[in-house]
């Protein structure tokens, strides 16, 4: 697993632009008009991960799978959208599954580009698009409440359950305050993720500045870095020309060398990367060998088992132990052989908690 990734914002803020750059595709049409976008757009990269090719060089794999990061493009929004204004919310059913939210805001000016609320403001942007996920999950969970409640009256003990869970969630909705604002713990707030419910998700606010400010940011970038600590989410500054011009450039050191002209030294996919694993808190470990390195995604806190689950099902159900070598220590020692040599390949139960960069060779029986 990797993680999926929706793309909101209103018309023209560079969305579609900044989705077709990130994937390297022109998968979405990118045009200077609202609704460009009108089916969801689906793209899927390869993490980068320093490591993985090192891994693999070292265990001279004849393949080398990275973990995936999808990112789900949708229309635009505009006020109104859950009334039926512009394309109505028709397509946000397609990030009700997505882990995160990548909530991309326009962070410059440019006269050639119009602006659908007529000046560049983006924390009244974030507002309109937020209020509109609102009002879209205050009408699906209002229907669903009803049904549970008519359900528990007679007893149902699943509908009692999910009214305990939703029946704060509507609350927050009907205060205008999206679900992610509840103070739940993280069981709690994973549940309420798999309701479908958009605003329960983590939100990573992509500010979309021009080609001058993508090294350290504006005013406007500011201003969605104050409001995204305020709430405890995530905030990158991006520029979605640039990312463009990269994802033209097919050789790794020209676009290293054009990036280091801009004064950035990564990609912004690379760091959209890095936030989204930050605030998802996902680790990442690998399965090597002369076949594939391979890179594997898990939340953070996860035990052995729950890693060799993400492989596949039946490796968790049978679990016995994993042999673990951290990744500093099979680098050092040149590979697995070395690693086990000096002592450095642990065997660990299901009781171990998975360390970002762990190498795992997992032991099961069904």
């Amino acid at each position: 697993m990797g993680f999926s990734c929706g793309i909101v914002g209103l018309p023209n803020v560079g969305k579609s632009t900044l989705f077709n750059a990130l994937t390297a595709t022109q998968a979405a049409e990118a045009a200077n008009y609202p609704f460009c976008t009108i089916e969801p757009n689906v793209g899927r990269v390869a993490v980068p991960d320093g490591r993985l090719d090192t891994l693999a060089g070292i265990a001279k794999s004849a393949k080398i799978i990275a973990t995936q990061l999808e990112f789900v493009d949708i229309a635009g929004l505009v006020k109104g959208a859950s009334k039926g204004e512009g394309l109505g919310n028709q397509f946000l059913a397609n990030i009700r599954e997505v882990d995160a939210i990548v909530h991309v805001l326009r962070c410059f000016e440019d006269a050639d580009v119009v602006h659908v609320g007529g000046t560049v403001d983006p924390a009244r942007d974030a507002e309109v698009v937020e209020t509109e996920l609102m009002l879209s999950d205050l009408e699906s969970l209002e229907k669903r409440v009803d049904n549970a409640a008519k359900k528990a009256k007679s007893g149902d003990k699943e509908s009692k359950a999910f009214l305990e869970l939703a029946e704060p969630a509507l609350e927050a909705l009907r205060a205008g305050k999206p679900v992610r604002s509840l103070k739940a713990d993280h069981e709690t707030m994973l549940a309420l993720r798999k309701l479908g419910l958009i605003t329960a998700k983590p939100v990573l606010y992509a500010c979309n500045v021009d080609e001058g400010s993508a090294a350290s940011g504006n005013e406007f970038s500011a201003q969605v870095a104050a409001k995204a600590k305020a709430e405890g989410a995530g905030h990158v500054v991006i520029s979605a020309a640039i990312e463009a011009e990269v994802a033209q450039l097919g050789d790794a050191a020209e676009k290293q060398e054009f990036l280091a002209t801009l004064g950035l030294e990564e990609t912004g996919l690379a760091r959209v990367i890095r936030a989204g694993y930050a605030l998802l808190g996902l680790v990442t470990f690998f399965t090597v060998g002369p076949k594939e390195a391979h890179a594997w995604t898990v939340e953070k806190g996860a035990k052995a088992p729950q890693a060799a689950g993400a492989i596949h099902t039946d490796f968790e159900k049978g679990f016995i132990r994993a042999e673990t070598i951290a990744y500093g220590d099979f680098v050092a020692a040149g590979g697995e052989s070395g690693a086990r040599d000096a002592g450095k390949l642990r065997l660990e139960g299901k009781e171990y908690t998975v360390h970002d960069g762990d190498i795992f060779h997992f032991l099961f029986n069904v």
